[in-house]
């Protein structure tokens, strides 16, 4: 994923030269505080107890320590255009990701060549952790890009792993309120599948409310094979479905 990301940047960014962009992204570091967290869909990575074990498909399935990948949300994205001459247009954006160890933020071009719809498409990736981090909330992450003068673009659309924003014209600027529990105090709880307690249900964390790419853990089932992927929260579950452990693989 690594090679491939950095590769299709830097075509994309060697087009840009001819035309349009500007160059290699810049980073910045982290934001000094989160967004505010939006209740999640079913999707292809959920498991339950009735299929733990299997190979999970998910968006990334498996990643080596150290790869590059889209962080886990994209919170704002900011158009903003230079008072001095020449006159540049810089994107700046924000996003989260789930847990510590995540470093070198940076905003790389989705594909190559001129959009027909004059829309910049650009994804915010991160050099992902080395190791297995705890759930213990939401970390921010922001990172730069700036366009080349006299640009072509009507504005930019920012990709992370489970969504998008797009602004629709420079400068101008979107946000988005990411409204999901974020784990941070999930161990302890009772973990109940979609649709078994009601919202507001006090000690209970329920699926629907969680990261969206999710796997529980029952104390009587396997774990087949290895897969890494730090954007999927892992809850360890006791016999009476208690919250053993929460942690981003």
């Amino acid at each position: 994923m690594k090679m491939a990301v950095r590769w299709l940047g830097m075509l994309a960014i060697g087009a840009a030269l001819q035309g349009s962009l500007a160059g290699f992204a810049l980073a910045q570091g982290p934001a000094p505080a989160p967004a505010s967290t939006s209740p999640g869909q079913p999707s292809e990575g959920d498991e339950g107890g009735g299929n733990i074990g299997l190979p999970v498909v998910t968006s990334p399935t498996e990643a080596e320590p150290g790869t590059e990948l889209p962080v886990l949300y994209v919170t704002s994205v900011e158009v903003m255009r230079t008072q001095t001459q020449p006159q540049l247009d810089i994107v700046r954006v924000t996003g989260l990701v789930g847990s510590q160890g995540w470093s070198s933020p940076e905003l790389v071009p989705t594909y190559i060549g001129k959009p027909l719809d004059g829309i910049l498409d650009l994804q915010l990736i991160a050099t992902m952790p080395l190791q297995t981090e705890p759930a213990t909330g939401f970390v921010p992450i922001s990172a730069i890009f700036p366009l080349e003068e006299g640009h072509a673009f009507r504005g930019v659309r920012v990709r992370g792993s489970e969504n998008a924003i797009e602004v629709d014209q420079i400068p101008g600027v979107q946000g988005a309120r990411i409204m999901l529990n974020d784990c941070r105090d999930c161990v302890g709880k009772k973990f109940a599948e979609r649709g078994q307690a009601a919202l507001g249900t006090p000690g209970v964390a329920r699926q629907e409310d969680l990261p969206k790419i999710l796997r529980w853990i029952p104390p009587n089932h396997g774990i087949r094979g290895i897969t890494h992927n730090p954007n999927r929260l892992n809850l360890l579950l006791s016999g009476d479905n208690t919250i053993i452990a929460a942690y981003w693989e």
